[in-house]
C-alpha cells in the first residue's frame, strides 16, 4: 500500500488528500452532532451544515498552500496552517446557524467540532507521514524534543540539492547537527517548484539568484546519489557559475542507514567535473577470474590495490590475500575490507589473508602463492612517482621490473592459472626511468607468454638451475591506464590542501596534460581486461579526452567558492603558479605504442598487440642493464634503455642521488671546503 501511494502522480496523491479531508470534516461533524443531540440521522436534519463545512474548509487549505507541502516531509510548522482552517470552518459554521435559522443548529456544535476536527486533520497527517517514512516520534516533532547539541547556534545556510527522500534524509540529518542548517531545496523538477518540505521552500536551478536573497544561503549540498555521472556533471557546471561552495553528502545506503556524519560532507568530487558515463561492468567478466577461487594483489595497500581488493571482495573469491611491504598499508586495506565484511553479511565466508612481504623477495612470493594454492594474481605493487624513480633510479627498476618478474616467475613455479599486470600509460615512449621500468615489466610479461617452458631470471632464487626449463602454464596479460582520481600523489588532494591554506596552487606547466579515470572505474575494468586474456595482451583503457591540469585547478578553485587571482582579477583568492616540469615529466601522456589496436567485446577496452622480444633476448638485456644500474652507471643505463624500450627519450639530466658524478663533485666541494 505505502508504494502505490507513493508512486502516484502529485495530482494523484492531492486527490487522495483532499478526499480524506472531505471525509474527515464530515465525520467530525457527523460525531458532534451525534454528542450533542445523540441523533445519528444528522446528515439528513442538518445537510446545510455539512454542506457549509466541506465547502469553506478545503477552499481554505488549498488557499493557505497546505496540499502544495509534500506530506511524507511535513513538519509541525503545518500545525498553524490547520488550526487556523480548522478555526475557520468553525466560525463559518457558527455564522451559518445564525443566516439560516431554519438549521436550529445548537451553539455547542460548532465548539465539539473544532474539537474534533483539529486533531483529526494534525494527528492523522504525521500518523500517515510516520508510516510512509517509517519514523520514530523524535523524528516527527523534532521541535518538541530537546537535541544534544546547543541550539545558540544556527549554523551555515545551506540549500540541499535535491528534493528527494535522500535531500530529506540529508535535512533531518543536518537538523540534528550544529554545523549546517538548511534553509531551502533545489531541484530541477517542475512539479516541486514552490512547495515546501518542513517549511523550507523548493527553488527551481533558475530561481538560484531568488533563493540566495531570500534565505542567505551560503553553500550547495548535493543529494543526489541516484544520478548519473554524465548529470552530475551537468549539475555541478550549472552551480559553479553562482560562486558558493559546492559540497556533496556520503552514498544512499549511509544516509539510508542514518550513519551519515557531518565530516563526510566533502567538497564536490572532481569526479564530478570530470566524470564520463560508466558502462555496466559485465558480471560473468568480473566473476570468471574470482569467484570462488584463490586471489591474490600485491601491492594491496595503494590506491589501486585496495579499491581492487574491495571489489574483488565484493564478487566472494574463496579467499582474498592481501601481499603489502607496508605494514600500515596492509593494515589499513585489511581494516577496511573487515568493516565491509562485518556490515554484509554475504562477504563474511571469504577468507582474508593479509601477508608482509616483498615482491622482491622470491622466497616469500613462492610461499605464500603454496600456502593458499592461488589462481589468480593482480599485480599492483609499483612504484609510480615519477620524480622519486628519478633520484632512486636502481630501486625503481628493482621494484618495478624485476620485482614484476620475480612475481611473474613466482606463479609461473606455483602454477598460477592467471597473472595481471596493472601497467601505466607512461610506459608509452617513456621520458623518465618510471615509465621505462614498467614498459620493461610488460616487456617480461609478453616474453614469457610466448614461451611453452622457460630458464628462469635468476633460477637460484627460486630453487632450480639456470639450464632447467620450467614450463609455463599461466596466462599473462598486462592493463594500461592513465591517472586516476584521488590517487596517492594525485594532483587531487594536492590542489584541495593548497586551496584550504589559501594558496597558492603550483602547476608545472600552462599546457600539461593528462588523462583521469576514476579509481573504481579503473579498478573495474582491470578485473574485466584480465577475465579476457589469451596471454600476452596488452589491453588498454578508454581514458576519454585528456584534462588540462591548469584548467582542473581553475575549476577547482570555483567549486570552493573562491576566485583565480591573476592580472585580470589581483582581487582574487587563489593564485596559481608555475613551477616548470620536474624531472623525467611530460606534457602529453599516449597509452599506445602503434597503431595495431582492436576493440573487444567491452566498450571501453581495447586490446594493442604490441612489438616483443624473446625471452632469451630479454634475460640477456636484463642482466646487462642491472649490471650496470648496481655500478652506478646511470647515464650508461639510459643509453641501455634507449635500446631496449621504444621511443624512450629522457627529457632531464640524471638526477639519482648516487649518481657517480655527483658523488665526486661532493668529494671535491668537501676538499676545497676543508682548505678554506
Amino acid at each position: 500500500m505505502r508504494h502505490i501511494l507513493l508512486s502516484l502522480p502529485r495530482s494523484g496523491k492531492r486527490l487522495v488528500a483532499l478526499l480524506f479531508d472531505s471525509i474527515a470534516i464530515i465525520l467530525c461533524l457527523w460525531l458532534a452532532f451525534y454528542i450533542r443531540l445523540g441523533v445519528v440521522d444528522s446528515f439528513i436534519r442538518y445537510y446545510p451544515a455539512f454542506i457549509v463545512a466541506v465547502a469553506v474548509t478545503l477552499p481554505f487549505l488549498v488557499r493557505m498552500g497546505l496540499y502544495r507541502a509534500v506530506l511524507r516531509y511535513m513538519g509541525s510548522d503545518s500545525i498553524i496552517v490547520i488550526i487556523k482552517a480548522c478555526s475557520y470552518s468553525t466560525i463559518c459554521l457558527m455564522l451559518a446557524g445564525f443566516v439560516f435559522g431554519s438549521v436550529h443548529l445548537p451553539r455547542s456544535i460548532p465548539f465539539i467540532y473544532w474539537l474534533l476536527l483539529l486533531p483529526t486533520m494534525t494527528i492523522s497527517r504525521y500518523v500517515i507521514r510516520s508510516w510512509l517514512l517509517e519514523e520514530s516520534i523524535v523524528d516527527i516533532f523534532p521541535e518538541f524534543f530537546p537535541r544534544s547539541q546547543s541550539h545558540s547556534r544556527r549554523g551555515i545556510p545551506v540549500a540541499i540539492y535535491g528534493a528527494g527522500a535522500a535531500g530529506v534524509q540529508v535535512m533531518s540529518a543536518l537538523d540534528k547537527g550544529i554545523e549546517y542548517q538548511p534553509v531551502a531545496f533545489l531541484d530541477d523538477k517542475k512539479d516541486n517548484a514552490g512547495r515546501a518540505i518542513q517549511g523550507r521552500r523548493i527553488y527551481r536551478p533558475k530561481h538560484f539568484e531568488q533563493m540566495v536573497q531570500e534565505t542567505g544561503v551560503q553553500e550547495i549540498l548535493l543529494a543526489i546519489p541516484s544520478a548519473t555521472k554524465i548529470r552530475r556533471k551537468e549539475i555541478v557546471q550549472t552551480l559553479e557559475q553562482h560562486g558558493l561552495p559546492i559540497r556533496t553528502v556520503p552514498a544512499m545506503s549511509d544516509l539510508a542507514s542514518g550513519r551519515m556524519k557531518m565530516q563526510e560532507i566533502q567538497p564536490v568530487d572532481i569526479g564530478d567535473v570530470l566524470g564520463r558515463e560508466e558502462v555496466a561492468p559485465r558480471q560473468d567478466l568480473l566473476e570468471k577470474c574470482i569467484t570462488g577461487k584463490v586471489v591474490l594483489v600485491t601491492g594491496a595497500g595503494g590506491s589501486i590495490g585496495s579499491e581492487l581488493c574491495r571489489q574483488i571482495l565484493k564478487k566472494k573469491p574463496l579467499c582474498l590475500v592481501l601481499y603489502e611491504h607496508g605494514e600500515y598499508s596492509l593494515y589499513s586495506v585489511e581494516q577496511d575490507l573487515i568493516k565491509t565484511q562485518n556490515s554484509l553479511n554475504d562477504f563474511k565466508a571469504v577468507q582474508i589473508a593479509a601477508v608482509l612481504g616483498s615482491v622482491n623477495n622470491p622466497d616469500r612470493l613462492i610461499e605464500t602463492l603454496r600456502r593458499f594454492a592461488v589462481d589468480t594474481v593482480y599485480h599492483a605493487a609499483a612504484y609510480k612517482h615519477v620524480p622519486i624513480v628519478e633520484h632512486n633510479i636502481e630501486e625503481g627498476l628493482r621494484n618495478n621490473t624485476l620485482g614484476t618478474l620475480y612475481a611473474a616467475q613466482a606463479a609461473i613455479v606455483t602454477q598460477v592459472e592467471r597473472f595481471v599486470l596493472i601497467s601505466t600509460d607512461k610506459a608509452v615512449r617513456p621520458t623518465n626511468v618510471m615509465g621505462a621500468s614498467k614498459r620493461l615489466a610488460e616487456m617480461a610479461l609478453q616474453g614469457l607468454a610466448d614461451e611453452n617452458f622457460v630458464n628462469l631470471f635468476h633460477a637460484e632464487k627460486f630453487g632450480v638451475e639456470s639450464t632447467t626449463k620450467i614450463p609455463v602454464n599461466t596466462c599473462f596479460t598486462m592493463v594500461r591506464f592513465g591517472n586516476v582520481l584521488g590517487s596517492s600523489g594525485s594532483v587531487i588532494p594536492v590542489f584541495r590542501e593548497q586551496i584550504r591554506v589559501g594558496g597558492p596552487i603550483t602547476v608545472t606547466h600552462p599546457d600539461i596534460n593528462r588523462y583521469f579515470m576514476t579509481i573504481p572505474e579503473a579498478a573495474l575494468l582491470v578485473i574485466q581486461a584480465g577475465a579476457m586474456a589469451s596471454g600476452g595482451e596488452v589491453f588498454v583503457l578508454d581514458m576519454g579526452q585528456p584534462v588540462k591540469i591548469v584548467n582542473l585547478a581553475r575549476r577547482m578553485i570555483n567549486l570552493s567558492g573562491l576566485t583565480l587571482k591573476d592580472e585580470s582579477n589581483p582581487e582574487g583568492d587563489i593564485e596559481i603558479v608555475y613551477t616548470g616540469l620536474r624531472p623525467g615529466e611530460k606534457l602529453y601522456e599516449e597509452l599506445l605504442i602503434g597503431d595495431n589496436v582492436t576493440g573487444t567485446s567491452h566498450p571501453k577496452i581495447s586490446m594493442a598487440m604490441e612489438g616483443k622480444e624473446s625471452w632469451k633476448d630479454y634475460r640477456l638485456a636484463l642482466e646487462t642493464v642491472f649490471e650496470v644500474a648496481r655500478d652506478r652507471r646511470f647515464t650508461d643505463l639510459r643509453n641501455l634503455l634507449s635500446s631496449y624500450v621504444n621511443g624512450f627519450a629522457p627529457t632531464s639530466d640524471v638526477v639519482d642521488w648516487m649518481d657517480q658524478s655527483r658523488q665526486s663533485d661532493s668529494r671535491q666541494e668537501k676538499q676545497v671546503l676543508k682548505y678554506h
